[in-house]
């Protein structure tokens, strides 16, 4: 896992407050979703420039956009 990723222990406590806002629900993409948002804003790069691996660029933006 890369230095500036979420470590298991954060992504757990960021998860659980989330779902306390009652829009999230318990799907696995959640967390790399997150990740690549998390990944475009430390980097500043266009959202169509964000790498395969968090998922397509405009899923990752959707997402973004409504939370």
């Amino acid at each position: 896992m890369p230095r500036l990723m979420l470590t298991d222990a954060r992504w757990e406590k960021l998860f659980h407050l989330m779902k306390s806002t009652g829009r999230v629900y318990n799907k696995p993409e959640h967390r790399q979703t997150f990740e690549g948002i998390l990944y475009r804003l430390r980097t500043g790069i266009p959202w169509r420039d964000l790498p395969k691996e968090f998922g397509h660029w405009s899923t990752v933006f959707r997402r973004f956009h409504l939370w």
